[in-house]
């Protein structure tokens, strides 16, 4: 039964949650699938000033790594200068209740998790 757990565990690859989450949980990916779900359909600069903090190479990553995984689409039209816009796909809003639900987890719970790191840091 150990061995089991083990295997089950140790392949990245075939690890859902691993897999998954090592994309996600970055820094900029769920703001950036949160911005595209409360704004809409937006162009590289309106994300990049909604999320001013956010330098333009990380923000040309976080979209290139959530297009070829499905959860955002990029649109180019045939014009000069060329016009491209970003918008959620079925798959990046079936993310977002999941997402809302840690959102709402970590809201509720950020104060006490400050006050333990401060605590474990003191307690060093």
């Amino acid at each position: 039964m150990e061995e089991k757990n083990k295997n089950k565990f140790s392949n990245v690859e075939d690890c859902p949650i691993r897999n998954i989450i090592d994309r996600i949980g970055d820094k900029w990916s769920v703001l950036v699938l949160l911005v595209l779900e409360e704004k809409g359909t937006l162009r590289f600069n309106e994300i990049h000033k909604t999320i001013e903090s956010i330098s333009q190479k990380m923000l040309a990553v976080t979209l290139k790594t959530l297009e070829a995984d499905g959860l955002v689409k990029r649109t180019v039209y045939p014009q000069i200068p060329p016009k491209v816009e970003y918008e959620l796909t079925e798959r990046g809003n079936s993310l977002l209740p999941h997402l809302h639900g840690l959102v709402t987890w970590a809201k509720g719970n950020m104060e006490a998790i400050q006050v333990s790191r401060h605590e474990f840091v003191v307690n060093q």
